[in-house]
């Protein structure tokens, strides 16, 4: 079994740190809090404190990789907006923590990158969304991950594979808990493109088993409701405040397609998650 190096163990990346050590890999995995480093451990992760800038990183992240074949990346963006709310010098600082990274990676044994990233990389003036469409993102985290994953498919150093995932459900992260009780709700015929916590991780297993490297991946589940059908009837069965929607407001249509996933890796979306 191989030895990963997971750098983000949040909300995905620690789930998949023991999924990944259930099936007999050793995994070192970073946090950037000193509190979590406790979890990490208890968990059966080699733990590290790891701080990525866009001109520093920490000092342990040549341990961090070391011995590894294979390095997971699952840190958010955290950007928000378009291109009129952020300055020029704020837009960059994503893409520059990638690009102080590179050199580290180059010089570890790292052989294999799997970059999680967004179907924000695409813009919603496609109707029906494949790996071959050209991401055309509309927000500031969509541009610095398509910059991000270019920066990481060009370097010959190691191998990566983009792993692009819709919008990020589990037992305890759910839209709806949002959006329950609000006015005037944009886009009520749009189609939801979501994806579990539980097959981001399966997807993730496939890729590393089957030895999908190169590659781009979009990640959405089959199930493609209307926004207003779909959070309505959420909204009801969690007994929230039905959510209304503005159907003057109503121009995006942007369907996810998940075909490569499940023919690629032979993979079966859990569709009562959803």
């Amino acid at each position: 079994m191989s030895k990963i190096s997971i750098l983000g163990c949040g909300w995905l990346g620690l789930p998949l740190a023991k999924k990944l050590i259930e099936n007999g890999h050793s995994v070192n995995g970073s946090t950037t809090s000193e509190n979590k480093l406790s979890v990490l451990k208890d968990a059966g992760i080699n733990p590290f404190l790891v701080v990525l800038e866009s001109e520093s990183v920490s000092e342990n992240i040549a341990d961090f990789l070391a011995e590894s074949e294979i390095l997971i990346i699952d840190i958010p963006p955290k950007l928000r907006g378009n291109n009129s709310d952020s300055s020029n010098s704020s837009r960059k600082i994503f893409v520059e923590k990638i690009q102080t990274l590179i050199p580290f990676i180059e010089q570890s044994t790292i052989k294999k990158v799997l970059f999680v990233s967004s179907t924000s990389v695409y813009g919603d003036d496609n109707e029906w969304v494949t790996e071959k469409t050209i991401p055309n993102p509309e927000t500031e985290s969509g541009k610095q991950l398509l910059l991000a994953e270019a920066i990481l498919q060009k370097n010959k150093n190691f191998e990566t594979t983009i792993l692009r995932f819709g919008g990020l459900i589990g037992e305890d992260r759910h839209p709806v808990k949002f959006l329950a009780g609000k006015e005037n709700l944009e886009n009520p015929d749009a189609p939801v493109n979501l994806i579990h916590q539980n097959d981001c991780v399966r997807i993730i297993e496939e890729i590393i088993n089957q030895s999908k490297w190169n590659e781009v991946f979009n990640a959405v589940a089959p199930f493609h409701p209307t926004r207003e059908e779909y959070y309505t009837q959420k909204a009801k069965l969690q007994n929230l405040d039905l959510p209304r929607f503005n159907f003057e407001k109503s121009n995006v249509k942007k369907t996810i397609s998940s075909e490569k996933v499940e023919s690629d890796l032979n993979f079966q979306f859990t569709l009562d998650k959803y």
